[in-house]
């Protein structure tokens, strides 16, 4: 008669195979974050996205326990950083501070390398921000109305600088000229400070800035601020007016900076690190820091939300752009 074969395991390697299986589900569930995190900035180091970066993350390494690294990979309309998200982003280790009119101007108005809507995804607010409109101070203009009356005046038309082409600074100046009946001319630098210097030099009359380089200037006295682009009064030009309230409430979108992550990061990972930076920015010294730098306090937004407002962003983008008839670069 053959004996049955046992079922039974031998206790040593039952053992073996039980402690096997402890240590990978210990592995499996190791708590997120095991290891440094990575923030890259599209910007240079100490450009206005670097020094939110590093507010993050400082606030990222107290309240998770991990290192957070601020890598900057400035270039190509931020291409370079977005690209770098793509490859390395999956896992929830790399994410990405960014200016929203990466995916609402940008791709509108040169051709990039990524899909905005597809590779990248808005996980929370860290600013809002806005733009203002400062005039040299040798243009003997105060206010808005001066200005159009002025302007109207000038028989070659009304030129004004912005710091890229066909990103808002630029549009912001032709749908203002749209709306007032200027002839406005663009003149395009590569970044604000050049352009600023040819603003306080009397080379151009006019731009159209970013609060967070041109407040400096303002606050010195060596610009004068003349209306700003945002749905409230800014909390650091409390007496310089919004378009909205000279009549003009088509010049009212809010930017934002935020930070990103890879739309196939974990879930999990992007819920706990959105929430730290939620808790993060809305502590009063970071409120503080934010707004010595010129912009205002993020709202607390889903993904979702931003997406939408994304969205219509980039939609009333493309309006103006082919208002203007510009093609992409």
């Amino acid at each position: 008669m053959t004996p049955r074969s046992s079922t039974k395991m031998h206790p040593i390697a039952l053992a073996l195979a039980i402690g096997l299986s402890a240590l990978g589900g210990a592995q499996a569930q190791t708590p997120w974050p095991a290891k440094p995190l990575r923030l890259l900035v599209a910007g240079p180091a100490g450009g206005t996205a670097d020094a939110l970066a590093r507010l993050l993350a400082d606030g990222l390494q107290h309240s998770l326990g991990q290192a957070v690294i601020v890598e900057s990979k400035p270039g190509a309309s931020g291409a370079i950083a977005i690209q770098e998200l793509k490859a390395k982003g999956r896992d929830g280790y790399t994410f990405l501070v960014i200016q929203e009119g990466t995916v609402t101007e940008s791709p509108l108005a040169y051709k990039v390398s990524y899909e905005p809507f597809k590779d990248l995804k808005p996980l929370a607010q860290l600013t809002r921000t806005g733009l203002v409109l400062v005039a040299n101070k040798a243009v003997p203009i105060t206010n808005l109305q001066e200005l159009i009356s002025y302007g109207k005046a000038q028989k070659d038309g009304l030129d004004f600088a912005s710091y890229s082409a066909g990103l808002k600074g630029h549009t912001s100046g032709m749908q203002l000229g749209q709306l007032a009946g200027l002839n406005m001319r663009h003149v395009g630098y590569k970044g604000s400070p050049p352009a600023l210097i040819d603003l306080m030099g009397g080379h151009v009359p006019l731009m159209f800035d970013g609060l967070a380089t041109s407040l400096p200037l303002i606050k010195s006295g060596k610009i004068t601020p003349i209306a700003v682009v945002y749905p409230t009064r800014l909390s650091e030009l409390p007496n310089v007016p919004t378009f909205t309230e000279l009549g003009y409430p088509q010049m009212a979108k809010a930017g934002w900076f935020a930070v990103w992550s890879h739309p196939d990061a974990p879930p999990a990972v992007q819920q706990k690190l959105r929430d730290a930076a939620v808790a993060h920015f809305r502590q009063a010294p970071v409120l503080a820091q934010i707004r010595a730098m010129g912009m205002e306090p993020p709202l607390p937004l889903t993904s979702a939300e931003m997406t939408a407002d994304l969205k219509d962003g980039a939609a009333k983008q493309a309006a103006l752009l082919k208002s203007i008839h510009y093609q992409p670069e």
